[in-house]
């Protein structure tokens, strides 16, 4: 089996890169470490960048169709890596998970309904709902023994006959918590009696950590199956967002042929080429470099624990059960949101504040570890500065 070399530095200045070459726009300044974007500073793995060369070698690249080795990649994946039996006549396309659910959301409701979304939470959520004209409705998620769960009782409350959309995250961003079968039969529970039909964002689904198990949210039940849409993409796992490629999983055919009535209006349906090679080989190539790159990555969080707990112990990191992004907790510190930003980037980090991600999100940052071991150690040298 070919090893991995994680370490390996990537200069990604000057390719348009968010990430890096976006510094001066985001930060105000090019001289920070940012670990903010949650995209990953290793290669993309070999086997797909040799694919897309090979692809490049026919020199027409006119419009072209996803084939029936394009779903059985993806079925084939979902039910070995998730244990998740999907049929591809569930499948359909997506620019991105974000516009999948955004898409869901005209699908599937007016302006004017209501949508919950449970705070703190990736933050396109909110522009999702704002900007498609519905009204968005906080379910917070509540923090117990350092890890969020969902506050049904709040949720009970807070739907109305207006509510139509619950919008979940699963695995959950910014904390990093992988949903239970038991949390996610009591949400379910909640969302069937009412009538809520559930939109679940599963990008992360792949980067769990050892110990833990994603479940795919159709798999509670058949009667959950037929009242979701879930929104998946290789993207985050293989560091392929760059190439606009995601897809989505409807069971219900009703369902289905609504969505894809708001997908193809604006002719979004066809994608690219190389965002479909790219996941199809992914999903047929790409188990071993992902436990690789698992294992790299619980070895980086291994050091963010102990380098806070040893040099900065008022700086307590959320225990994450998946994804590279990690929670941290500054509110021991006694700054403001404008205090704790100004004093990381000061120092020479740019992390993502927490108020992004709702209120609750407030004394805290967001860092992304999927980074070579080098970076992250300089990055946590810097925090520990910002604070001496």
């Amino acid at each position: 089996m070919k090893k991995y070399n994680f370490d390996e530095l990537v200069d990604r200045t000057n390719t348009n890169c968010i990430k890096y070459d976006g510094r001066q726009m985001f930060f105000g300044t090019e001289d920070v470490l940012p670990l903010w974007v949650a995209d990953m500073d290793f290669k993309t793995p070999d086997f797909i960048i040799n694919a897309l060369k090979e692809r490049l070698e026919h020199e027409v690249l006119g419009y072209t169709f996803r084939g029936d080795s394009y779903a059985e990649s993806i079925t084939n994946w979902l039910e070995k890596r998730h244990a998740w039996k999907v049929e591809k006549e569930w499948l359909s396309f997506s620019p991105g998970v974000v516009a999948g659910l955004t898409l869901a959301i005209e699908a599937f409701s007016k302006p004017g309904d209501e949508v919950i979304v449970q705070p703190p939470v990736y933050f396109p959520f909110f522009d999702s709902v704002k900007g498609t004209g519905r009204k968005m409705v906080e379910n917070p998620l509540k923090l117990e023994n350092g890890r969020y769960t969902f506050d049904l009782e709040d949720l009970k409350q807070k739907i109305t006959s207006e509510t139509k959309l619950l919008l979940l995250c699963n695995p959950q961003n910014p904390g990093g918590m992988v949903w239970t079968r038991e949390e996610l039969e009591a949400l379910t529970a909640i969302c069937l009696e009412n009538k809520v039909l559930i939109i679940s964002d599963e990008i992360h689904s792949d980067l769990v950590f050892e110990g833990h198990k994603h479940i795919p949210l159709p798999t509670i039940s058949e009667e959950v199956a037929q009242s979701c849409v879930v929104c998946m993409a290789g993207s985050k796992t293989f560091n392929i967002a760059g190439l606009t490629t995601s897809f989505v999983v409807i069971p219900n055919k009703r369902l289905l042929a609504r969505y894809e009535r708001e997908l193809k209006v604006p002719h979004l349906h066809m994608g690219n080429i190389f965002g479909s090679v790219a996941l199809e080989t992914a999903y047929r190539e790409g188990e071993a470099w992902l436990e690789q790159m698992l294992g790299y990555l619980q070895e980086n969080m291994q050091l963010v624990r102990t380098y806070l707990k040893e040099n900065l112990p008022q700086v307590v990191p959320m225990e994450p059960e998946a994804t590279y992004l990690v929670w941290l907790d500054f509110n021991a510190l006694g700054l403001s949101d404008e205090e704790l930003n100004e004093r990381l980037l000061k120092a020479g980090v740019g992390l993502n504040r927490g108020v992004q991600f709702g209120k609750q999100g407030s004394g805290y940052m967001r860092i992304n570890i999927g980074c070579q071991r080098s970076t992250l150690l300089q990055a946590l040298e810097r925090i520990k500065a910002a604070f001496a």
